[in-house]
């Protein structure tokens, strides 16, 4: 946990100093700094905008791929190079910030193209893979409550799945009314149109999700999934439609006086938080993605266990146990060195060489190059929301993140993006069968 964090942390820095170098302000304090007396430029240009965004997170990605590289094939801590993910934190932060100061001797012409083309695909790459782990969770968190009741008979997990259903659905509609009321107004066709579209998609997909048709094909289906991915769409058409700029007169927060230049501040803060946050999180949900651990055991076939009386699975504490008898009657007979007990009590002490335990001696909680390769992913998503058609010569001291008409239709095509990924899981069940164990 400790390491996801560290790496979080680094990211939330990172897209916190690209912010502040999209505008002359942070340059201009380390100018007052010398007493005006060095100028701050990039090869005779200004060293803030487009290109320098593009620059510091370029920096960050390009750390991020190498880590990538290194650490592929890593499925345990017994892999030396599994240091490299968990441990040499002043040598990491050193190269990273090597990074930064070389790409400001890269020329700008590079960076123009970056920026343009790349950044912006592994942009799109990342909200895609954010609402495909979205619908993984929703499809996890009920399938999970279920289990619980259907074990237990659990009277609180059953309160717990109804309960959490109700309110998301309330704060959906909630939502819903005071994007009406707020951002609606007339002449705000755009909005209007989001909103309604949302609203109409999200009576759908609820519809759907208890037909009686998906219900035979995949009988865990229903509104607790819908209602998460309901409130979450309706989250984001509300964000796009409070952060587009106010032109039409359509968004009344930012006619709010007095607090410009705090929300500008406290919303950049709050944006780049939530992408670390997010970001973290899909780099260690490989289960959606496919990317199981080498903890995984194999399984007899049902007929084979039923014959021979077996168990077809097997806690891995019991596997320590008669791995530790074994090595003892081995020793106990001669058939093995007296040390050999001493080897099997190091692995049982699996330390990670700081004192502390490790739990991945048995296999790695998640995929490392997989979470580098997310993290190269969120440095293209924050130097393109960042960037993208931002007005540099009007934006002040500091800059709104995300406060475009470019920002605000990527959400609301996210949101349509992510209820049809939700519909197809519900959908591909019946038109595929065989592929599905329900």
């Amino acid at each position: 946990m400790a390491t996801r964090i560290a790496y979080a942390v680094i990211l939330l820095l990172n897209s916190i100093i690209s912010w502040l170098m999209l505008t002359p302000w942070a340059l201009k304090k380390l100018e007052h700094l010398t007493l005006d007396y060095m100028a701050i430029t990039c090869q005779g240009k200004q060293c803030y905008g487009f290109v320098a965004v593009q620059r510091v997170n370029f920096a960050l990605g390009l750390f991020h791929f190498a880590l990538a590289i290194l650490l592929l094939g890593v499925k345990s801590s017994r892999d030396g190079r599994a240091a490299l993910q968990n441990g040499y934190w002043g040598p990491k932060i050193i190269i990273w910030l090597a990074f930064v100061v070389m790409t400001f001797f890269i020329p700008e012409a590079f960076f123009q193209v970056w920026g343009k083309y790349f950044a912006l695909a592994g942009a799109m790459m990342f909200v895609l893979l954010g609402l495909i782990l979205l619908v993984d969770l929703a499809h996890t968190w009920a399938e999970f409550c279920l289990e619980k009741i259907e074990n237990y008979d659990s009277k609180a997990w059953r309160g717990v799945l109804i309960g959490s259903t109700l309110g998301m659905y309330t704060m959906s509609f909630a939502m819903t009314i005071v994007m009406y009321i707020f951002f609606a107004n007339s002449g705000c066709a755009m909005n209007q149109a989001a909103i309604t579209v949302n609203l109409i998609v999200l009576l759908i997909i609820s519809t759907i999700s208890v037909h009686p048709v998906i219900q035979e094909y995949n009988p865990q289906a229903g509104l607790a999934q819908s209602a998460m991915v309901a409130v979450y769409c309706t989250y984001l058409t509300m964000s796009a439609v409070s952060m587009e700029p106010d032109d039409h007169h359509c968004n009344p927060l930012i006619r709010a006086s007095g607090t410009r230049t705090a929300s500008i501040v406290i919303g950049a803060i709050v944006t780049m938080l939530t992408i670390a946050y997010t970001t973290t999180r899909a780099a260690t949900q490989g289960i959606a993605l496919g990317s199981q651990t080498s903890r995984s055991y194999s399984k007899l076939g049902s007929e084979d266990a039923a014959e021979h009386g077996l168990v077809d699975t097997q806690p891995s504490s019991s596997r320590r146990e008669m791995r530790a008898e074994a090595l003892r009657a081995a020793v106990e007979a001669g058939s093995l060195p007296a040390n050999a007990l001493d080897d099997e009590d190091e692995d049982e002490e699996s330390n990670d060489g700081h004192g502390g335990k490790d739990d991945e001696r048995g296999g790695t909680q998640y995929n490392y190059s997989l979470f580098h390769f997310i993290f190269l992913l969120a440095t293209c998503w924050v130097a393109t929301l960042l960037t993208q058609n931002i007005d540099f010569e009007n934006a002040g001291d500091f800059a709104a993140v995300g406060r475009t008409y470019w920002a605000s239709w990527v959400k609301i095509v996210s949101a349509w993006v992510a209820y049809g990924i939700y519909t197809w899981s519900l959908l591909a069940p019946v038109t595929m069968p065989d592929r599905f164990g329900y």
